[in-house]
């Protein structure tokens, strides 16, 4: 492995571009040469990162030569601390993957938001969340981390309330749904504020848990953290090892919508579709993933003579994956909105990330669950990309958001069904595609690690996937259409123009392409870069149990196929062939529609929320108006102004009967001993001389008294 020298500044201008695409876009004004200066810049950020992609690819390794700008830079001296940028190939990768899918993004936005008011906004917001998320992504410290981190934070309430005027047809949910009471129709102005709210919550916990590594280490830079293991001795002897790595994760479970924080994520559909490809993609979800892929190797290695100690970190970490994917899966198998199946499929599939996660430090190589997890971020990311650019096309094809009344467009819509069919399948995990093997090597780590209770969570889920991928994909392009649609209007049905299609059906050959080099071992090039990505950490230290191995195992694939075959053909004969009615056994099974409604109602978690978190201090907020407010401060307030008022009075009282009479008293006299003196006043020399002696005698007689001196008599 070689070490090929490229200049710093490469990495630096990954996350820089889109942030100077965010400050010049506004200043050209509009028309089609903002539009494509909001483009440029992403594209130019991405061909610097696959300047650095090229030698990864070829099997060596990037060193970075101080060029411009150096690898690192002061910034906090006081504390000791500085910024850099990453370079190794673990970082590379996901760079790459958030470069392309984002310029593909944008490029499709050019033509799906013609016409759009506030674009000047909405290009500002989406160069500003590219930039954001590639800082989280290359920053070599936490600190720089969280600065992106609350970047993209920022970025997505922005976006997902872009239609802030929130007009009926951009709301999220069905208008009227209920569910224990609590309305499950939002406007996309409540939309932004919920994911703003909920993500708040794990970046509080997040930056606690930083800020107390910090006081414990006295860095926040991965590097010195992976080689200054102090501090991991003693966060263990203190017993808080295991709540700190948790507090930093409760940022990647608000961040990447993974369970008790996943509420947000399905509503975040209020904003345009090119916005929700890039949030569950590209950027913001993946930022949860990529900060577990920092702290996990960290934590772990740091105690790498007592693994034990962290070992509940990653067992919470696993588990929560599991169950999240679980959940939404299940939340995805019913409902019509398709951009919001995709985002509990979303949901589902980042729960599949951190279950790699947490299996990298529940099994003997630690790598295997690193490289998985990366294996299924890279193929999620294209296939969600391509199937909500397809998603977005749809909507504003035939004017509805729910598949229930597409439908029938499968011979008009050649290319579009192509890489929908394409997509669903990578989703669903069916061999050759992508999907496959990025959910095959997590189940297969699962399996080797001897968690078989999260393997058969994994595999099931898997099933549950098939099903609801192509649920969407029977409703929407077989079938009857139940809504006219544009072409109602006079209108005919065909594909978009290339600025949409291309987009799209680029991340349907990635998909597609990812699943052929699966053949070529692309699992073991994804297990090699993530060993050199955890040495480079570590300075070259030594580690057992990180050599490459092949994670394809016969017995767990056989299982998760079965579980998705199963899934796959209940799906194909009720919406592709559509044998059965699903609605009449809904209807006539008591046990299907009680199923049917707890999954709807999002098993009715949403709705807790509500109660307990919103309606409840609004109840509260309102008691606390009506009896203390006004029954207390309102009546106290009333009282001090009375009794205000009464001293008020009294100081008048007093103010006239006694100030008032002091002074004119004080006055009267001085008026009479004015005219007392005056009469001393005569004018003749001689009394002036008598009343000077006098004064001089009296004087002297005084001193002498005082100064205790007695005359002889």
């Amino acid at each position: 492995m070689t070490a090929v020298p490229v200049p710093s500044y490469f990495v630096w201008m990954i996350f820089i571009l889109p942030y100077v695409g965010t400050v010049v876009t506004p200043l050209t004004g509009k028309g089609k040469a903002r539009d494509a200066l909001a483009v440029l810049f992403p594209l130019l950020s991405a061909l610097f990162a696959l300047d650095l992609l090229i030698p990864v690819v070829q099997g060596n390794t990037v060193s970075l030569v101080n060029s411009i700008i150096p690898v690192s830079v002061p910034w906090i001296p006081e504390l000791g601390v500085s910024f850099g940028v990453l370079s190794d190939p673990y970082t590379i990768i996901i760079a790459n993957l958030v470069a392309w899918i984002s310029f593909l993004v944008m490029l499709y936005s050019v033509d799906y938001m013609k016409g759009e008011g506030g674009l000047t906004r909405y290009w500002f917001f989406m160069n500003f969340f590219i930039g954001s998320m590639q800082l989280i992504v290359l920053s070599n410290n936490l600190l720089g981390l969280f600065i992106g981190w609350e970047g993209v934070g920022l970025c997505s309430y922005a976006l997902i309330g872009y239609y802030y005027h929130d007009e009926a047809e951009n709301w999220v949910g069905t208008p009227g749904s209920k569910a224990l009471g609590e309305e499950q129709a939002y406007p996309p102005s409540h939309a932004g504020m919920k994911a703003f709210f909920m993500t708040r919550i794990g970046d509080l916990a997040m930056l606690a848990g930083i800020l107390i590594l910090f006081v414990f280490s006295g860095t926040f830079n991965y590097h010195d953290l992976a080689t200054t293991t102090g501090w991991a001795t003693a966060l263990a002897a203190s017993g808080l090892l295991v709540p700190v790595a948790l507090l930093i994760f409760g940022g990647a479970v608000g961040k990447s919508a993974q369970f008790p924080l996943q509420e947000w994520l399905p509503d975040a559909m209020a904003g345009p579709a090119p916005v929700s490809a890039l949030i569950h993609a590209a950027t913001m979800v993946n930022a949860g993933v990529v900060l577990v892929a920092r702290i996990g190797p960290i934590f772990y290695f740091a105690l790498a003579s007592n693994p034990a100690l962290i070992q509940p970190f990653f067992m919470v970490v696993a588990w929560i994956g599991a169950f999240t994917a679980f959940l939404a899966a299940t939340q995805a198998m019913v409902g019509f909105e398709l951009k919001k199946l995709l985002a509990y499929s979303t949901v589902s599939q980042i729960g599949y990330m951190m279950l790699a996660l947490g299996l990298a430090g529940l099994s003997t190589n630690f790598a295997e669950g690193l490289s998985a997890g990366l294996f299924q971020l890279m193929s999620h990311a294209i296939f969600k990309a391509a199937l909500f650019l397809v998603a977005g096309f749809l909507i504003h094809l035939t004017g509805t958001k729910y598949i229930n009344e597409m439908g029938g467009l499968k011979d008009k819509l050649r290319v579009t069904f192509s890489v929908f069919l394409i997509a669903a399948a990578a989703l669903s995990g069916i061999p050759p595609l992508s999907g496959f093997w990025s959910k095959d090597a997590i189940l297969a780590t699962a399996w080797g690690a001897g968690q078989y209770g999260l393997f058969i969570v994994g595999s099931a889920t898997a099933g549950l996937t098939a099903f609801y991928a192509f649920r969407m994909f029977g409703l929407v392009f077989y079938g009857i259409r139940a809504k006219p649609g544009h072409e109602g209007v006079g209108h005919e049905v065909k594909e978009p123009s290339p600025l949409s299609w291309v987009p799209y059906s680029v991340l349907a050959a990635g998909t597609v392409l990812l699943g052929i080099l699966g053949f070529f071992n692309l699992g073991g090039f994804l297990q090699a870069s993530s060993i050199t990505y955890i040495y480079t950490l570590f300075s070259g230290a030594s580690f057992s149990g990180l050599s490459p191995a092949s994670s394809f195992n016969f017995a767990s694939s056989l299982i998760t196929l079965g579980f998705v075959a199963v899934g796959l053909v209940v799906s194909v004969q009720l919406y592709v062939r559509r044998v059965v009615s699903p609605s009449s056994i809904v209807k006539e099974s008591g046990v299907a529609h009680g199923i049917h409604k707890f999954l709807v109602n999002r098993w009715y978690i949403n709705a807790v929320y509500y109660k307990v978190f919103v309606n409840a201090p609004l109840r509260a907020s309102y008691w606390a108006f009506d009896n203390f407010e006004i029954g207390v401060l309102e009546r106290v307030n009333d009282g001090a102004r009375t009794l205000a008022i009464w001293f008020s009075a009294g100081g008048n009282w007093f103010d006239v009967n006694v100030i008032d009479q002091v002074a004119d008293g004080a006055a009267r006299t001085g008026q009479l001993l004015s005219r007392v003196f005056r009469k001393l006043q005569t004018g003749l020399l001689e009394d002036y001389a008598l009343v000077l002696a006098l004064g001089l005698i009296f004087l002297l007689m005084l001193f002498l008294l005082l100064s205790g001196v007695h005359l002889p008599i």
